[in-house]
């Protein structure tokens, strides 16, 4: 059969054979494990130079790449880390990840990045994704998981660390688990303190999606605040819903159509604030004029919006390198080590939106 009829055959040309360490061997006129030695840098073996070299000429001849599924079977190490963001299309987690990415890739490492789409189902899949050995670290901002949760992971030498804020800091603390976050309590107070600071009395608040750790956080450091400046709390001017654009900006529709509207409102989010900005536009109303706005997270586009936002800024490209370097440290620890938790600090980032100037 000739060539061509065998394609037909086959419905397609037959795959080339990928070159194997043999090959380079060959090609060399060493052994194979003396590649072994050169591929993993084996510091105990000494190689000669010229032998060395030969050898990587070999591979860059033959195009050799080194398997990372077969040597992750043998070492039991896949220099992969998995990094859980509950949405990815967020630009906050967006420079979350590339500053986990840029210290991960200084390691050595990839990063298999997962979108849960804010659902619990999806955080308990990845983590059995990483407990069956898709990873060597685990990296994540869980809006449903529970301290327990990561005890199985943790019990197979899988280093975890928590971003993001949590309602379980206790049971954390008393695990071989680190955690990541800003004082989310403290950056909603102040927020809030500054509406409250420049004449609101009537402040509403997008609270996101209801009974996760950043909606709780976020709406205790809200109610915190309206009671240190003496003004009530009234639930009918606080509204849920997911950190979106789409969600606060519906939200937004009905605080302004209440027979009493805040004349300001903090956001949970930066999209969310976004979102109830255009809503105030297409009501035909002014922001700050007729409402103020804040939000939370300092996205990119915060500062290019009409009006530019204030908000809180997490320098969350900052917290994406911290998290992957606790990762590292313990990847590289000798000795166990006890659980960690790191409040980084946050700004207020003042822009036209509250009807402040910078």
């Amino acid at each position: 059969m000739s060539a061509g009829d065998h394609e037909a055959a086959t419905g397609g040309p037959r795959a080339k054979r990928r070159p194997t360490q043999a090959d380079v061997a060959r090609r060399a006129g060493v052994s194979q494990a003396m590649v072994s030695y050169v591929l993993n840098d084996n510091a105990n073996i000494a190689v000669p130079e010229a032998t060395r070299q030969r050898i990587l000429d070999s591979m860059r001849d033959l195009g050799y790449v080194p398997n990372r599924t077969a040597r992750s079977l043998r070492t039991q190490i896949t220099q992969i880390i998995a990094c859980v963001v509950p949405d990815i299309t967020n630009p906050f987690h967006t420079s979350f990840v590339k500053g986990l990415q840029a210290v991960a890739e200084s390691h050595g490492y990839d990063v298999a990045f997962y979108n849960t789409d804010r659902l619990e189902a999806k955080e308990h899949k990845i983590l059995n994704l990483v407990l069956e050995g898709r990873a060597d670290g685990l990296v994540i901002t869980p809006l449903h998981l529970k301290a327990h949760d990561f005890e199985p992971i943790l019990k197979a030498g899988i280093p975890v660390v928590v971003q993001g804020p949590n309602t379980m800091p206790t049971e954390l603390a008393s695990m071989p688990l680190d955690s990541l976050q800003i004082d989310d309590v403290a950056a909603a107070h102040e927020a809030v303190s500054l509406l409250a600071s420049i004449g609101h009395t009537r402040i509403g608040m997008l609270a996101g999606q209801q009974n996760t750790p950043p909606q709780q956080q976020r709406e205790r450091g809200y109610r915190e605040a309206l009671d240190a400046h003496g003004i009530q709390h009234d639930p009918a001017i606080v509204l849920g819903g997911e950190f979106r654009e789409e969600d606060a900006h519906q939200a937004m529709r009905k605080l302004l159509s209440l027979p009493d509207p805040p004349t300001a409102v903090f956001a949970a989010s930066d999209l969310m604030a976004i979102g109830a900005i255009a809503a105030v536009h297409n009501a035909g109303l002014a922001v700050p004029d007729d409402v103020a706005v804040v939000g939370f997270d300092d996205i990119p586009v915060a500062c290019h919006v009409h009006p530019p936002l204030t908000t809180i800024s997490q320098f969350e490209e900052n917290i994406g390198r911290r998290a992957a370097e606790m990762l590292f440290e313990r990847l590289s620890a000798d000795e166990p080590m006890n659980g960690r938790l790191e409040v980084l600090p946050f700004k207020l980032i003042v822009r036209e939106s509250a009807g402040l100037s910078c």
